[in-house]
């Protein structure tokens, strides 16, 4: 796995980057003011954006023995799916409380003002497996942290997390403790 220098060569260096992160609109004060929306449904409509997308994370954990991606809920489940897919895991949805119909296994973490839980199916995965949390965005790191945390409790190996865009200025890579996180696009 490369690191964070080596991530941002990469994002230089490839062209699909640029067309991928120009995909992506920007909606001001949306949900409330001073919050400048990463709004990924436009990256969904343009074909070849999402697609290669996918083809930049599957390029990276093709041949990494990674048997689990889990999707963070609601779009980790647009990315996770054709990634599993692809490098052939299986994929496990992490979901919030009370979405999930069987026996679950959950994590509280923290918000921004309150808590809130995740939640994934006991028997999932197992221990000794490795996997990949893959979600459409980092902002303060709290869910990934709670879904790395969730992981490891049932002794899974989390290689690395992924999300398409990094709100760098909130530094959620620094919650991730010594999982490592890969980014297509920072914003700031």
């Amino acid at each position: 796995m490369a690191s964070q220098d080596e991530q941002q060569q990469q994002q230089q260096q490839d062209p699909r980057i640029p067309k991928i992160s120009s995909a992506i609109r920007v909606i001001p004060n949306f949900p409330k003011p001073g919050i400048m929306f990463q709004d990924i449904t436009t990256l969904l409509l343009d074909t070849k954006a999402f697609s290669d997308t996918i083809d930049l994370f599957v390029e990276r954990y093709k041949g990494q023995n990674i048997s689990v991606v889990a999707g963070i809920e609601a779009r980790g489940f647009i990315f996770g799916p054709p990634i599993a897919l692809a490098i052939g895991a299986k994929f496990v949805p992490m979901r919030k409380p009370n979405k999930l119909p069987g026996e679950v296994i959950s994590e509280e973490y923290s918000l921004e003002y309150g808590k809130d839980k995740m939640e994934m199916h006991v028997g999932a995965v197992q221990a000794g497996e490795r996997a990949l949390i893959i979600d459409d965005l980092v902002a303060t790191g709290g869910t990934l942290s709670a879904a790395i945390r969730l992981l490891e409790r049932v002794g899974v190996h989390v290689v690395e997390c992924a999300c398409v865009i990094e709100l760098s200025g909130l530094k959620g890579r620094e919650r991730l403790g010594d999982t490592p996180l890969f980014v297509l696009v920072n914003s700031a």
